[in-house]
């Protein structure tokens, strides 16, 4: 096929996964799985080529990721029923004091998002944020905004949140490097989205706690005997960040310890991603599980309870890889990537650009994250791309996926019903934060990659 013929085939099927899914409704990893299909028959390549695309594209992406999501879910849903969302939250305001609760909120936000899925960090916090709008008087804006920035940072830039670890897969990026320009990239754009973006438009936004939510509103002032069932801050914060230690202690090994050591070879085997975050999985059901009274049969179910929502994000995952792998077979990478040394295009904006766009056009951040991650995955072997500058990738890709977040997706429709906000206001506070967290990430990303 010629060289205009792939670009227009790559740009018929990104077309048709759009179609797929915000027209038709299909599930997008059906969508994924019909578009691979189509895309390679319509190359040429014959369908015993097509088939063996897809198995090596499923088999290639799902085997690393299926156990790093998988476990991560688990270790987030004891986490959950613990008590260790509310016991952050309570001691950071506490430490931070009443003028800086909106500091502590967005702090909150960025920690316990780690291991929580973003929706569910905010339907256990959120009676917290009504207790202090009540109390205060303030527009409901003022806590609610710094909380949801530091949930959506840590939930689209930090791994182990199943999106960067879908991307880092499928651009094979070092997860320790993801995690520190995650960091690098999500704190500025938590304080600027969070704290500062939500003093301004509580200001110009008065929001009041919905009536509905009054009569349930779970009270947030702590007696000492409920203290007591809570587990302790400095447990809940080690069991967070156990994993990425652990990880980044492998990233950086190679600078502290000789290759062939035996401490090399330890380091190596507990900083993979997957046995990082199963030993802290083992850890958390004992420590909060065991240890706190909940019986084998109780955390059995919690944990199977936590997979419940990891299978759908490890099979969409799995259909990116697809995907990308049937671009690759097609050649359509090496057309993309010789058009943008054309048009003098930079990867990391092209990136940026792709991930928007698909963001914007159907709303899940998974797909957009997916989708733009398999477009791009071609390329990078054409341009050879490598080290750090993948992980660069994965949160350029993170930040566009961000963007924008309006009416086609459910992470919109969930903070209006929960503040209470017109659709209007919600596109004014929560949609602008969010662009806000695109923009700066992507900013970042584009400042470390002209020193690597």
């Amino acid at each position: 096929m010629s060289t205009v013929g792939l670009i227009l085939l790559a740009a018929f099927g990104i077309a048709l996964l759009l179609f797929l899914v915000i027209k038709t409704k299909l599930q997008a990893f059906l969508a994924l799985l019909v578009v691979s299909y189509l895309v390679g028959l319509l190359s040429g390549m014959n369908p015993s080529e097509v088939l063996q695309a897809v198995n090596d594209g499923m088999g290639g992406t799902v085997a690393e990721v299926a156990v790093i999501i998988g476990v991560g879910s688990m270790f987030g849903e004891i986490l959950k029923a613990s008590g260790g969302a509310e016991r952050l939250a309570m001691t950071l305001m506490d430490k931070f004091g009443e003028k800086r609760v909106n500091w502590a909120l967005m702090l909150t936000g960025v920690i316990i998002s780690i291991p929580v899925f973003l929706d569910v960090a905010f339907v256990i916090l959120v009676p917290i944020l009504y207790s202090l709008a009540q109390k205060t008087k303030k527009s409901l804006l003022f806590f609610a905004i710094p909380l949801l920035a530091g949930l959506a940072v840590t939930h689209s830039f930090v791994p182990p949140t199943p999106g960067p670890i879908a991307v880092s897969s499928l651009l094979d990026a070092n997860l320790g490097w993801v995690i520190l320009f995650g960091l690098m990239a999500g704190i500025p754009a938590a304080v600027l989205a969070g704290p500062v973006f939500g003093t301004y438009i509580s200001k110009k936004m008065h929001i009041e706690v919905p009536k509905e939510m009054l009569e349930n509103m779970a009270e947030t002032a702590r007696g000492k005997e409920y203290d007591k069932e809570l587990p302790s801050f400095k447990m809940i914060a080690s069991l967070i960040l156990l994993p990425l230690v652990l990880i980044l202690l492998n990233t950086f090994s190679s600078a502290m310890v000789a290759d062939g050591s035996t401490a090399k070879s330890v380091l190596t085997f507990i900083g993979n991603p997957g046995v990082a975050l199963t030993i802290t999985a083992l850890l958390t059901f004992y420590l909060l599980g065991t240890r706190r009274g909940y019986t084998k049969e109780d955390i059995q179910q919690i944990a199977t309870k936590g997979l419940e929502p990891a299978g759908v994000i490890i099979l969409i995952t799995g259909a990116g890889g697809v995907f990308g792998e049937v671009l690759v077979a097609t050649g359509i990478g090496d057309v993309i990537a010789e058009t943008m040394q054309n048009l003098n295009v930079p990867i990391i904006v092209f990136a940026f650009i792709v991930a928007s766009a698909v963001r914007i056009a159907q709303g899940s951040a998974t797909v957009a994250m997916v989708t733009a991650a398999s477009l791009i995955s071609p390329v990078i072997g054409t341009l050879g791309i490598e080290g750090p500058m993948l992980a660069l990738l994965v949160i350029t890709i993170a930040s566009g996926a961000t963007i924008a977040s309006h009416v086609n997706d459910s992470g919109f429709w969930m903070v209006s019903r929960f503040l209470g906000m017109s659709e209007k206001d919600t596109l004014k506070s929560w949609t602008v934060m969010e662009t806000i967290i695109a923009f700066v990430g992507f900013g970042v990303s584009l400042i470390i990659s002209m020193f690597i």
